[in-house]
């Protein structure tokens, strides 16, 4: 699962890391500073809109008009491809969340600690994500959802699901809207990072609201509670 995260580098180093020409995109040092993005909020999403690369701010969730629940957020990459709910999205609405880190919590009967995850390099991440396009338009909270794979190896320790984190070389044939949503399903299984390339440590529980913010929330614990 993925259900909060950090977005605080500049748009530039996220572009950067794509090896995306200064010309394709709007040039902004700024560093976006969202070290606690939530479901609920508008996130800065990438995608591919008439052959052109844009960076538009949506909705994290989806639930149409007929959903009579709260917006889900996250979807699984083993069934997006083919569920009946998931399925449009993933044919024509695949996008990428510009990331640093995320955070999960691990739970021992009623203890929870979170913990913050990211490269073991700090290079930026990319979230394979689906969503309602195109996403310039307003849909209400038919947002768009980050794609999430089963954890393995020791990360599964922290928890059993985790974002599906695309590699750099794979993130425009992810978004082309002349990828197949056959060939997309074989980018989610041939093209993400395996748990190998990740650290990750424990971070004060300040987390857990939304309301807090700032870079302390990313510093490793040194007394965690698990």
């Amino acid at each position: 699962m993925c259900g909060r995260f950090a977005q605080y580098q500049s748009r530039d180093v996220y572009f950067d890391e794509l090896g995306i020409a200064e010309s394709d995109y709007v040039h902004d040092p700024e560093p976006i500073g969202r070290y606690n993005v939530a479901p609920g909020t508008s996130v800065l999403l990438l995608n591919q809109r008439d052959g052109e690369l844009k960076l538009d701010p949506v909705y994290w969730g989806y639930g149409p008009e007929w959903w009579d629940k709260q917006p889900l957020i996250n979807a699984r990459s083993e069934t997006a491809a083919s569920s009946r709910m998931f399925k449009p999205l993933w044919n024509h609405g695949r996008a990428v969340v510009f990331a640093d880190a995320w955070y999960e919590w691990k739970r021992s009967g009623e203890l929870k600690q979170p913990y913050c995850i990211y490269q073991k390099n700090h290079e930026p991440m990319f979230f394979a994500a689906i969503g309602k396009a195109p996403y310039d338009d307003s849909h209400g909270h038919e947002g768009f959802l980050i794609v999430t794979a089963a954890s393995n190896k020791g990360m599964v320790d922290i928890h059993d699901r985790r974002p599906l984190v695309l590699k750099a070389s794979a993130v425009n044939e992810w978004l082309s809207e002349d990828t197949s949503p056959e060939r997309a399903e074989k980018i989610a299984k041939e093209a993400s990072l395996p748990e190998s390339d990740f650290s990750w440590h424990p971070v004060s529980k300040r987390v857990g609201s939304p309301r807090n913010q700032g870079e302390e929330l990313i510093k490793e614990l040194d007394a965690p509670l698990l």
